[in-house]
């Protein structure tokens, strides 16, 4: 039977509340999402908060409470408490009807199957949690095998960031690594690394892609560093025909995901 929490001082409050801080979410492990929409997404692909707050108003949603039974089932619990109270959770003014701490996910390079699918997307030093969700929500569109952050990416449990992937971060397999453990782990099996770069003369309409693609993205300001360049077996660019000189990261790689997905349509049907 869920219980009724209304005061903000209840530690449990507190507790959650912390999570939108990195290092309670590492201390805690555990991160928060919001929303009915992602929070459905995650139970349909089997993952369930351990705590949920949810808004006694929406309490007798047949979405809600299918949640709410799916989180005792698994042993967490689930709190009916005030839009005040979410508001505080969430950091918003108009706060979802739920929210939900969920244990973080598994981030190993290791665990990953190049096999699973014919497009990778990879991103170096990816700073913005926007971009991030952007990226993630493009690699479920194009059936990508997973998204891998290198180096000193954003904290892809961050709340802004799991905001911004619409539920992708549950649908999307994600690692995170380092570039010196990430070139060995690409080498040690198949795998074309295709960087994105204005230091090319190769057009991305182009060029051929080979299955697998591991698509790689640059920092939004810097770009891809040259050492990662010429571990590339191919740079591509786009074409800017105004002014500005180079697209929004999340653009370009929706753009170029988009690009491989079209050589690689038949294989890319299959399921991860």
């Amino acid at each position: 039977m869920p219980r009724s929490i209304t005061a903000y001082s209840n530690p449990l409050v507190k507790r959650v509340q912390g999570l939108r801080d990195k290092r309670h979410r590492r201390e805690e492990g555990l991160f928060l999402a919001e929303g009915l929409r992602i929070l459905t997404e995650a139970r349909e692909t089997g993952r369930v908060p351990e705590l949920m707050f949810y808004a006694a108003a929406s309490a007798r949603h047949p979405l809600v409470i299918a949640l709410i039974d799916a989180v005792e089932a698994a042993g967490g619990e689930a709190i009916e408490t005030t839009e005040a109270i979410l508001s505080k959770l969430s950091g918003k003014d108009n706060p979802q009807s739920v929210v939900g701490a969920f244990a973080t996910l598994d981030t190993s390079l290791e665990r990953l199957d190049r096999t699973n699918s014919p497009i990778w997307l990879v991103a170096e030093r990816l700073r913005d949690p926007g971009n991030l969700g952007t990226i993630l929500r493009t690699g479920d569109a194009v059936g990508a095998g997973g998204l891998i952050l290198i180096g000193d990416s954003v904290d892809p449990f961050s709340t802004e960031a799991v905001r911004a992937s619409m539920g992708a971060l549950f649908t999307m397999p994600l690692a995170r690594t380092t570039w010196d453990a990430f070139l060995p782990w690409l080498r040690s099996g198949p795998g074309q690394l295709v960087g994105l770069s204005l230091r090319t003369d190769t057009d991305y309409r182009a060029a051929t892609y080979q299955a697998p693609t591991f698509l790689l993205t640059g920092n939004e300001a810097q770009g891809l560093p040259r050492e990662a360049e010429d571990a590339c077996d191919l740079l591509v660019k786009l074409p800017m025909r105004g002014k500005a000189d180079s697209l929004n990261a999340a653009v370009a790689t929706a753009v170029m995901a988009y690009q491989v997905l079209s050589q690689h349509a038949p294989a890319a049907g299959a399921s991860r």
